[in-house]
């Protein structure tokens, strides 16, 4: 056989529950075989952090590396969203630090062209490690070759779109004469980073002299200073101007603390703020699965008297818990008024067809969480600003009102009931349009066994050749003379099957401006009563013609 064809029975992989160690490729320095495939999933203790360099990486090469290649994972293999990095050619990888406890490597090849392939090493993150080795004379030398590792046992470069990073020994106290540090960025198409810390204890000191964090707005201390912290109070949330960020983490030779933990995430495709009157987004590298130990928002800020529709196009994050029957995982949830202190709305996860929903106020803010295990596609959103106005109905006539303020950006011949030639007229601060039923496109129709009159209000956003035009179904029962009106097309009228009731029924009050419509309406109230008081006059007269008989 092909002395590069796998042999049967051939062993590569493993679980590496030590706290330091080296592997490599099969046959390593030697070509590796053929169609092979390997997973080493490297485990250390709980609450520290996985080291991992490469001192040698040959692999063949391909653009996309869809022949050979090697993957990292930010945890257990095969879970896309914690992905970080695939590799191949001649370059290798850079050093890894995982966010937790677990990390696991893949490498595979195809039937065709082999390489030497790689050979590397790793260490558990934290420095009580080396010190908990048994110094027997076998391991002496490298025993103080782990001592000369000390000062940089922690710390790496980080190069996912989001990760976790912690003090050394976290939540016990860190050690002292410590530094670490961490470089994070680099990552495919990432932007600015958020960085958040979800606790933060250490020495404290005037001018931070002592135990302190700094952080480098780039990958080096020659970047822009963007902060210098100790003692108990959590940093402020930063967000760098570059893909780039430099944490530094030191400590003296006495006196420490519980450390820190905190989290980052790419902050341009993690945090939006939207004012237009629609628009989309999706969760991060939708429709790819999107990365764990993420914290996005996405903040919707209309104008006053507005409020937020918003239409889930796609969704599948990681299902319900399996002991709770809740969302305790990978979760979206949607805020009124624009805080996770508002009134909440919604949360959402697995895979769900989901009814639109609509705020009660001008602002709704989506979170997403993800946590560290299992990613899944995401999600697809729309949103349409719902325009504040009054529809009332008489008998005969619609009555619509729209403060200009809401649309103070459009003429008034942009909003127009039925036909442009029904446009709204500009009265004080309003927009009005008041119509017969006879007029401006509206039609009768039977719904519910009941008749009702129906019209649509167009309003016009379109600039330029982008055709932007909401629909609302307008709707009056005569009888009772009450009105509503309904969202019928608004970001995608091709994605908008479900409509939804906006405005409350609403009986008209009458004013002394209305006097005209009012008396039109009474007019035929005059009618129908003269008609049932003469067949009653009719009745009693029968009645008394067969008494007389």
């Amino acid at each position: 056989s092909h002395p590069l064809l796998c042999p049967p029975g051939i062993k590569c992989g493993g679980v590496l529950s030590a706290p330091s160690g080296n592997f490599s490729s099969p046959n390593f320095p030697g070509l590796y075989p053929y169609e092979t495939e390997c997973t080493w999933l490297i485990v250390v203790a709980e609450g520290s952090s996985v080291l991992l360099s490469f001192s040698h990486f040959e692999l063949e090469y391909h653009d996309t590396c869809a022949y050979d290649y090697l993957q990292v994972y930010n945890g257990a293999a095969r879970d896309r969203g914690n992905l970080l990095g695939t590799f191949c050619g001649h370059r290798p990888p850079p050093p890894f630090s995982s966010a937790w406890h677990v990390m696991a490597v893949v490498f595979r090849s195809d039937r065709h062209v082999a390489k030497h392939g790689f050979a590397a090493a790793y260490r558990k993150g934290s420095r009580e490690v080396w010190w908990s080795l048994s110094i027997h004379p076998s391991v002496l030398f490298h025993f103080s070759h782990h001592l000369c590792l000390l000062a940089d046992a922690c710390g790496g470069q980080l190069t996912g779109l989001s990760g976790e990073i912690t003090s050394p020994r976290y939540p016990e106290s860190y050690p002292n004469d410590a530094e670490c540090r961490w470089s994070i960025g680099g990552a495919r198409g990432g932007g600015p980073l958020t960085l958040v810390f979800a606790d933060f204890q250490m020495e404290g000191g005037q001018g931070c002299g002592f135990d302190y964090v700094a952080l480098f707005d780039g990958p080096t201390v020659t970047a822009p200073h963007l902060g210098r912290y100790c003692g108990s109070a959590r940093p402020p949330r930063t967000i760098s101007s570059t893909p780039h960020l430099l944490i530094i983490f030191k400590s003296d030779f006495n006196i420490g603390g519980r450390g820190f933990k905190a989290h980052f995430y790419s902050a341009g495709e993690c945090q939006e703020v939207f004012t237009t009157i629609k628009g989309n987004f999706s969760s991060p590298q939708y429709p790819n699965f999107y990365p764990n130990n993420l914290k996005c928002q996405w903040s919707i800020q209309l104008p006053p008297g507005y409020r937020v529709k918003v239409f889930f196009l796609d969704m599948e994050l990681e299902g319900r818990s399996s002991l709770t029957g809740g969302c305790d995982y990978d979760h979206l949830s949607a805020f009124d008024g624009g805080t996770e202190n508002g009134s909440l709305l919604g949360r959402w996860c697995g895979r769900e067809s989901l009814a639109p929903i609509t705020s009660r106020s001008s602002r709704l803010l989506l979170v997403l969480h993800t946590d560290r295990n299992t990613a899944k596609r995401g999600f697809s959103i729309s949103y349409v600003g719902v325009v504040p106005m009054n529809v009332s109905c008489t008998r005969t006539d619609f009555h619509i009102q729209i403060p200009v303020q809401s649309l103070a950006q459009l003429e008034r011949n942009r909003i127009y009931l039925g036909t442009p030639s029904c446009a709204a007229q500009v009265v004080g601060r309003n927009f009005k349009i008041h119509t017969r039923f006879d007029t401006c496109g509206t039609e009768s129709q039977r719904r519910n066994n009941t008749s009702v009159i129906v019209s649509t209000l167009y309003i016009d956003f379109s600039v330029g050749d982008q055709e932007d035009i909401h629909q609302y179904e307008v709707q009056c029962e005569p009888k009772r003379k009450e009105a509503s009106v309904t969202l019928i097309a608004g970001p995608d009228p091709s994605r908008l099957s479900q409509a939804e009731n906006l405005v409350d029924a609403q009986q008209w009050e009458g004013e002394a401006t209305d006097a005209r419509e009012i008396k039109s309406q009474d007019t035929s109230d005059i009618v129908f009563i003269s008609i049932c008081i003469l067949a009653g006059l009719l009745m009693v007269i029968a009645v008394v013609g067969l008494v007389l008989l």
